[in-house]
């Protein structure tokens, strides 16, 4: 009789010659699979936290106790990697003294700012489910989070404090980041030590966050995230590092961050960052020529960023009045990003690279991403399917999955694909079927060379009259033009075509570009079905934190306004 684990050794390696080497994809299975080495990951029957795996993987860099891990780019101030594991170790303590306890959820509502890592790994060191949240969100958007979550604890500042529910929702035990109380939790021994060492025992599959998802079709969603799909995520990130430049101090990269920390990229960067040893400046609020200033001053290397930012610096003549040599890698998330932008970008910045990926927050920051030079040369993808990911294209209409070169509703499976939505089984299931595979919403489609494109999201495509029109595609359009320093497509309702496009468009300062010369510029480079047939001038474009646009915001926003010029 063949054992299982022979006959399950067999199977695979069956599948794997049915698996096309150069895109990735298994015509027996009609389902990609990542054309990188597989990781290694800890048997799940292993109890781990995050903590203790990033803090692990942090033993094997070329960090020194004396490099730095944060910096705050206002004040310069600086803390070492022996303080920080210093401040971790006190701080998980000084929690376990307040009866905060595994499986617990505590709730952050804090800018960025040094203190932040900190709690993040000392609350996950514990077991306790991290949920931060934007603190610029409105009150009643903070009182849907926090029913949602259900916290034992509040972490917010003296500043965002005000916003926590109060009456029967009231949170019962809130710290304050900005107080004394706080600061004395992060050096209640003073001890320097190697590794947060507590006696929590935590499983792999407990959950480790409850993040929010951008909310752009429809109210807010709780993402529960465990710790193994973090450890999946990180360990992707170690494995597929840069090598050290031995041209920077300790050989690892500084990196800027610009992102929020509540979202899910900044999250997760945050995390590969300290497994890999690097240096983190951080901003509590991002300003664009601070961002120069920082980048100049603290000879920034890396930075994750959001589309936008691309966008600004493509097309900033305050770019070039600060010394940005030291910076060499982009890695661009969170939105799409035209070639067009890209290729205007290296152009003008050309030791500098763009590495696109994709990800959502449902699927814990996995998805794709780019790791080389040779891949960010494909300026117009997002990049290849992460290590130990699995994706497959399905027929928005039919279900029936598709091969290369034909788009349709992105599917990820994968380790760090989330457990589900807080509270809500319905919207669970709508996304996440019994196979494991997550419906991203997403049209796209995958090259003969296992690159991902996306075409658009599947909901936000304009319906005019027969057609399809992706928004991104409109959008990518007019970003291209000099006098457009930004702009967002949207459908508008119209008797006769069901919808059409729409454009809000940011003028250049001092431009006068006109409704009809940006319809003009448009409907010289699509087809007639695509043209953009309504145009308003706005100062901005509203976006979530990773740089999606609220196109709903726009949408009701347009109806209200009718004709009215912005």
């Amino acid at each position: 009789m063949v054992k299982p684990s022979t006959m399950a050794e067999e199977s695979a390696a069956n599948l794997r010659l049915w698996i096309d080497p150069k895109s990735g994809y298994c015509s027996h299975t009609k389902t990609f699979h990542s054309l990188r080495p597989p990781v290694p990951l800890p048997p799940l029957s292993q109890p781990l936290s995050l903590t203790q795996f990033t803090l692990s993987l942090l033993q094997s860099s070329t960090a020194k106790p004396t490099t730095s891990v944060l910096i705050d780019a206002a004040s310069g101030r600086h803390v070492s990697y022996q303080t920080f594991l210093s401040q971790i170790h006190s701080l998980t303590l000084s929690l376990q003294s307040l009866a905060l306890s595994k499986g617990h959820v505590a709730f952050i509502l804090s800018p960025t700012s040094l203190h932040v890592p900190v709690l993040y790994f000392s609350l996950l060191a514990l077991g306790v489910v991290v949920s931060p949240a934007n603190p610029i969100g409105s009150e009643s958007e903070i009182a849907h989070q926090v029913r949602l979550t259900q916290p034992a604890i509040a972490f917010a500042t003296s500043a965002t404090a005000n916003k926590l529910p109060k009456g029967d929702d009231k949170i019962r035990s809130i710290i304050l980041l900005d107080s004394p109380e706080f600061l004395s939790m992060l050096d209640r021994d003073g001890s320097s030590v190697t590794q947060s060492d507590t006696s929590v025992e935590v499983n792999q599959t407990d959950p480790a966050a409850i993040l929010f998802s951008s909310g752009t079709t429809g109210r807010v969603k709780g993402v529960m995230l465990t710790h193994c799909n973090f450890i999946a995520l990180i360990a992707g990130i170690h494995a597929f590092r840069r090598e050290p430049d031995p041209t920077l101090p300790d050989g690892q990269g500084v990196l800027l961050f610009t992102l929020p920390l509540f979202h899910v990229f900044g999250f997760c960067m945050v995390v590969g960052a300290v497994a890999t040893g690097e240096t983190l400046v951080l901003m509590e609020r991002f300003e664009f020529e601070a961002m120069l200033r920082a980048v100049e001053r603290h000879k920034i290397s890396y930075m994750p960023v959001s589309p936008p930012l691309i966008v600004a610096l493509a097309k900033s003549e305050l770019a070039q009045k600060y010394d940005l040599s030291s910076l060499r890698f982009l890695g661009c998330g969170g939105a799409p990003l035209s070639k067009e932008v890209v290729d205007r970008f290296c152009e003008r910045f050309p030791s500098m690279e763009i590495g696109q990926g994709y990800a959502l927050t449902e699927t814990g920051g996995g998805g794709t991403r780019m790791i080389d030079s040779e891949e960010c040369s494909r300026r117009a993808s997002v990049g290849r399917l992460a290590e130990n990911m699995e994706a497959k294209i399905a027929d928005p209409e039919t279900g029936e999955a598709l091969p290369p070169g034909k788009s349709g509703e992105l599917w990820l499976r994968g380790p760090t694909i989330m457990k589900g939505y807080v509270g809500d089984d319905k919207a669970t299931a709508e996304i996440l079927d019994e196979d494991g595979w997550l419906k991203t919403g997403d049209l796209c489609y995958f090259d003969d060379e296992g690159f991902l494109y996306i075409v658009d999201r599947l909901k936000e495509l304009i319906k005019y009259k027969a057609y399809q029109v992706p928004p991104a595609e409109l959008e990518h359009i007019l970003q291209s033009h000099p006098d457009v320093v930004d702009a967002a497509v949207i459908p508008y309702p119209d008797e006769n075509a069901g919808q059409i496009p729409m454009a809000y468009v940011v003028r250049k300062p001092g431009s006068n570009i006109t409704e009809a010369q940006v319809m003009d510029f448009v409907a010289k480079q699509v087809a007639p079905y695509k043209k953009i047939r309504r145009v308003a001038f706005i100062n901005s474009i509203q976006k979530s934190p990773s740089g999606k646009i609220l196109r709903r915001e726009l949408v009701t926003h347009a109806l209200a306004t009718g004709s009215s010029k912005l």
